[in-house]
């Protein structure tokens, strides 16, 4: 599958700004197998005094901007064209979760993709108790730690409801849980806090997800948006597992990756320091296009 991406995100300010440094986790990654970036281009307006890309310890793209004082407006636009890969099915070779612990006490690694990072609590994902138990309950009888895994994402599946408005970007997992209501960003924490409670190392997954339209409904401009999901550790023959406990499913085509951390704050696409005061208002637009659809339908 060929795709094409947009983003824009965009601020505005009540009162000019002073200077800041922005980092831009927003580059579709380079994932050997899953998915191929063939270009891209990132633009920022207001141009930025300085400007510079690096790795982070993650493995995830990141964009460095040195932002000028006095905006008023910032306008950041992503285009780029993608290659994801059909995984085809999976066959389950993943111990029981009881072997599990054998297995990554023989990870001596500790690169940014060892197990051993993502085993215990991370600042935004401390351990709770209810959680604890509510996953505890979910993969009682899940005989590998792939089937536990998908069987605790469709337990959250059916336990929380998708609401937009009922959790804020740093309302804890506890909270959300506690209100069985959130967005993707709050599933995918509450995942990971069950998997580690449970000895399965998970970590956090942003990116993009392809939206598909009701049938005989149009596809919507700017209905695709920024997603979390969740990637999980199932042994040394296994690996890293991707679930998406807002849709049920393992991670697929409509999926791609910009990176990966512990939690939110690793992996968050904009961070940084910006000199403010007075309001702000930020919004952001995501469309992610199948180039041969969009190439059928000229064509009709």
């Amino acid at each position: 599958m060929i795709y094409d991406l947009k983003l824009v995100i965009a601020y505005e300010f009540d009162r000019p700004t002073g200077g800041g440094r922005q980092h831009l986790r927003i580059s579709p990654a380079d994932v050997p197998g899953e998915q191929t970036p063939l270009r891209q281009d990132i633009t920022i307006l207001p141009a930025p005094r300085e400007r510079r890309s690096f790795t982070d310890f993650w493995g995830t793209e990141v964009l460095e901007l040195v932002m000028p004082p006095g905006l008023t407006e910032c306008r950041i636009a992503l285009t780029a064209r993608v290659i994801r890969h059909d995984p085809g099915p999976a066959l389950d070779i993943s111990p029981p979760p009881s072997g599990l612990g054998a297995e990554l006490a023989e990870v001596c690694t500790l690169g940014g993709s060892s197990p051993q990072h993502f085993l215990g609590p991370s600042p935004r994902i401390p351990p709770d108790e209810a959680i604890t138990a509510f996953a505890a309950r979910a993969m009682a009888k899940a005989p590998t730690t792939r089937s536990a895994i998908e069987a605790l994402g469709r337990a959250l599946h059916a336990h929380m409801t998708f609401d937009a408005k009922a959790t804020e970007v740093d309302t804890p997992p506890s909270v959300a849980f506690a209100l069985r209501r959130g967005v993707c960003q709050d599933l995918a924490q509450i995942m990971i806090a069950g998997l580690r409670a449970q000895g399965i190392p998970a970590g956090y997954v942003a990116g993009y997800l392809r939206t598909l339209p009701p049938p005989g409904k149009p596809r919507l401009e700017g209905a695709d948006a920024m997603h979390a999901w969740v990637t999980a550790w199932a042994g040394i023959e296994t690996g890293w597992l991707a679930y998406d406990p807002t849709n049920a499913c393992w991670a697929g085509i409509d999926h791609l990756t910009v990176g990966q951390g512990r939690d939110y704050g690793d992996v968050a696409p904009v961070t940084g320091s910006l000199r403010t005061e007075g309001g702000q208002r930020g919004t952001h637009a995501v469309d992610l296009v199948d180039v041969a659809a969009t190439s059928r339908r000229r064509e009709v």
